[in-house]
């Protein structure tokens, strides 16, 4: 395996583990439940901004978390999905840093509300799509653009030249 293969696959399963590890802090601080969710790990969603292994690492962090925090499986399949297209779009979009954190917030509130409705019978629906979009405004608007600026400064070392 070439050594850019490596560092890709050494990214994403760093991506990964980190947003299993911050979803298991926010559970444990009880931010990560409740009407409006605040996941620190959904901050990480602007690192396909700094490097295309984000989109993977991402995506099998958000199916992970999911997996080990207990979620209904309609949850589990659609949730890693909506971050897997917020990452994907965020990559497209990476020519403006400004534009990172809109792709994951418009997917999860588009996705997470009928979700959490039917797998979990949170109603009323329109409520579900206020306070998503509320969470992921804090989480990926406001603590991604700030790990965003922080890791402006380091990317040409931390993603090896991949810099945006």
């Amino acid at each position: 395996m070439n050594q850019k293969k490596v560092l890709f696959l050494t990214q994403a399963a760093m991506i990964a583990a980190l947003y299993v590890v911050l979803t298991f802090i926010a559970n444990a601080l009880g931010i990560a439940s409740g009407n409006i969710q605040v996941r620190f790990s959904e901050a990480l969603t602007i690192l396909p901004y700094f490097t295309p292994a984000a989109i993977p690492g991402l995506f099998a962090g958000c199916l992970l978390s999911n997996l080990l925090t207990g979620c209904a499986l309609p949850d589990i399949i659609f949730g890693s999905l909506a971050t897997l297209i917020g990452a994907l779009l965020t990559y497209k979009l990476r020519q403006n840093k400004w534009l990172a954190p809109i792709p994951p917030i418009v997917s999860n509130a588009v996705i997470i509300p009928p979700v959490l409705l039917f797998a979990y019978g949170l109603r009323p629906l329109w409520f579900n799509f206020i306070t998503v979009t509320i969470g992921e405004i804090i989480s990926c608007g406001v603590l991604g653009m700030l790990l965003l600026f922080a890791l402006k400064k380091y990317a040409g070392r931390l993603f090896n030249g991949q810099e945006a």
